[in-house]
């Protein structure tokens, strides 16, 4: 049997040694939730570690990276389980974040692109030696990341939260994600494949590696994490969600002034505000000012009736928020309990 369909997953995963890892789990690179700390944490655990970098914010990523990279001082082998990731489209604005993860003295042991095309940046990142992730939502998508050079192709279903295909063309992971495999083995059998989109728990984790996934990018669980960036408040929000209480749109887009492709759109708990503007999106985007205000001053009071909490249909599976370390140890032994 081959090594996804074996009971040594956990053993002799490739994806685990591409990078080595000791659980086939990678941490979503989140915008403004994914920092140093968390990555650093996701590593230690034996995870892939990949920080936000998100909208290319240089300063930022300049801080994170080195939150990381302190953290990580003593453990080389966990610091070499750190990488990053950014939006495509974003980059092809500013690439100055990119740059300066590309040339640091320690290159990240891998970089991922989502929502755009790879093409741009691809060359760049593996004339370094450094893997290439690409997240895709299409089968369509899929040749152009692999004739880019990806290492590892994301799956990711519309369950996810945050950014991903929009309500009317998004996939589900369970189907997905096999497509994607059967594809692969096909076509290109040297590209790992990782689950994307409602993976929280162990049983998750276990049927991404039965479905052809050599493991898992996990987000909506790890955002819910001490280590997080995302705001106490927000998390607890999370912890009392269902699957239910989240929604895909562009509201929350147009409320934070993104100019997001219209191909994409965001997953978030669908609260007051977002219920307020949802079936007037016409008359939101023509004259958005007030709502934008309305918004903001949510954000500053932390009032989450208002401000959005980033989480996807696994918010339903949260139910507490513990380290990342303990996240990944539960996910990976309930995983293991259960393919064994």
């Amino acid at each position: 049997m081959s090594d996804r369909l074996s009971n040594s997953r956990f053993d002799q995963n490739r994806f685990m040694r591409r990078f080595g890892l000791t659980t086939p789990i990678a941490l979503a690179p989140m915008a403004a939730a994914s920092g140093g700390e968390l990555a650093a944490a996701s590593a230690k655990a034996g995870a892939l570690g990949l920080i936000g970098g998100g909208y290319g914010e240089l300063d930022w990523t300049q801080e994170q990276h080195s939150i990381a990279a302190q953290a990580l001082s003593t453990d080389p082998q966990a610091s070499a389980r750190l990488g990053c990731g950014f939006i495509t489209w974003k980059m092809a604005q500013d690439r100055s974040a990119l740059d300066f993860v590309l040339e640091r003295e320690t290159p990240p042991t891998a970089l991922m692109l989502s929502f755009g095309d790879p093409t741009l940046f691809a060359r760049d990142i593996t004339a370094r030696g450094i893997p290439l992730i690409c997240q895709i939502q299409t089968m369509a998508q899929l040749p152009q990341a692999v004739d880019a050079g990806a290492s590892v192709i994301v799956a990711q279903g519309a369950e996810a939260g945050g950014h991903g295909m929009n309500a009317f063309d998004g996939r589900s992971t369970f189907t997905f994600v096999p497509e994607i495999a059967d594809w692969l083995a096909a076509n290109a059998p040297h590209v790992d494949l990782l689950a994307a989109g409602g993976v929280a728990d162990g049983r998750g984790l276990a049927a991404a590696l039965t479905l052809g996934a050599g493991g898992a990018l996990i987000g909506t669980r790890l955002w819910a994490t001490k280590e997080s960036l995302a705001a106490d408040k927000a998390i607890a929000e999370a912890v009392q969600a269902s699957g239910d209480d989240t929604v895909r749109s562009a509201v929350f887009d147009v409320l934070r002034e993104k100019n997001w492709p219209e191909e994409y759109d965001f997953r978030a708990l669908r609260n007051v505000i977002h219920r307020q503007w949802e079936d007037r999106m016409h008359e939101l985007r023509a004259d958005p000012a007030a709502a934008i205000a309305d918004y903001k001053a949510g954000v500053d009071a932390q009032d989450f009736s208002r401000a959005h909490v980033t989480v996807g249909e696994g918010a339903g599976l949260v139910g507490n928020c513990l380290s990342a370390g303990d996240v990944i140890a539960q996910i990976t032994a309930e995983a293991r309990s259960l393919l064994g």
